[in-house]
């Protein structure tokens, strides 16, 4: 049968309150009563009920972390730094995957709701008024990371993407690059990716920029769009709004008999493992991507724990980290 508070206190003997305060640190217990009752929990096996806990507290010391996709390497680092912070502050976090479906998730953040999770940090490819409202109807803290909230509503953690953007096409106009192609999903289904798309366009005359949109942003099918628009445009440079498809740049300028960086330059964002294992490697825009996990979760729990926060929006640093495809 499951052990209960009620057994421990028996075992140690002392009441169910004692037993309390050891277990919650709430309040100084004499060592020799401490030590009878961490004997008595030893001895019985017994583990304190989190959902009992919870609704005792209205606390549950529980996270919820909602991704686009956990098999990638960005989210994977991220949810590292989440968890790393979480640890440190006696946070669990529940990880969930939305794969990038606005419906899906919606119902994700009232699913965190029911699970009565003290906070949500939130990673979405595009914001939209639907989780917006989830996040009202929920009344819980949120933390956006590596996502941005246009108007400022919500806490987040990112990096300027526009200036990004503007950082990769000042690093390509100095090595000579004159006709950029930018790799990237469709229009509205990445915010960060169409706000580096702008930081390049504003930095690059209109006649020598090309826009070459692959519609989910996946390596299969960016290959034969890339492929076209190099030869069409006569493209002396790539940027690509990550590393999947600057791995898929690469490919697609050799597998057309043409050399990178001698005929192509290909730079992309985002700095995961894929950067250093492809040949050449890749030239980034490298993204904290464990900072925006560590920091996010720290922001949330200053949010819970009620301490004084600075800043609700906070930009970390970007940096171009030069390799050998361009």
């Amino acid at each position: 049968m499951t052990v209960t508070i009620y057994d421990v206190a028996r075992e140690a003997r002392v009441s169910m309150a004692t037993v309390s305060r050891v277990l919650n640190g709430t309040a100084v217990v004499k060592d020799e009563t401490k030590r009878r009752v961490l004997d008595a929990i030893a001895r019985l096996g017994y583990r304190p009920n989190a959902v009992a806990r919870g609704l005792a507290s209205k606390k549950t010391k529980t996270i919820g972390v909602i991704v686009p996709d956990v098999s990638t390497d960005f989210f994977a680092e991220v949810v590292r730094g989440i968890e790393d912070i979480a640890a440190m502050y006696s946070y669990q976090i529940i990880l969930t995957n939305s794969d990038a479906d606005v419906q899906r998730e919606v119902d994700l953040v009232g699913t965190m709701w029911e699970k009565q999770v003290d906070g949500i940090i939130y990673m979405t490819n595009h914001l939209r008024p639907e989780h917006i409202e989830a996040f009202e109807q929920a009344q819980i803290p949120v933390v956006l990371c590596a996502t941005e909230d246009p108007e400022r509503r919500i806490p987040s953690v990112n990096i300027d993407n526009r200036q990004a953007g503007r950082d990769a096409a000042t690093y390509l106009l100095e090595r000579g690059s004159r006709r950029i192609g930018f790799v990237t999903t469709a229009r509205g289904v990445s915010l960060l990716a169409d706000q580096r798309g702008n930081g390049l366009a504003s930095c690059i005359p209109a006649d020598q920029f090309f826009r070459i949109e692959v519609e989910q942003g996946q390596y299969e099918e960016a290959l034969p769009v890339i492929q076209e628009q190099v030869k069409l445009h006569s493209l002396d440079s790539l940027v690509t709004a990550s590393d999947e498809l600057g791995l898929a740049a690469i490919h697609a300028v050799q597998d057309i008999g043409l050399k990178v960086p001698g005929d192509v330059k290909v730079m992309a964002f985002d700095n995961t493992k894929l950067a250093n294992m492809v040949r050449p490697q890749m030239t980034v825009v490298a993204q904290p991507m464990y900072d925006f996990g560590a920091v996010s979760m720290r922001l949330l729990t200053k949010l819970l724990l009620d301490e004084p926060v600075d800043n609700l929006t906070v930009i970390l640093q970007h940096d171009v980290v030069e390799r050998l495809s361009t």
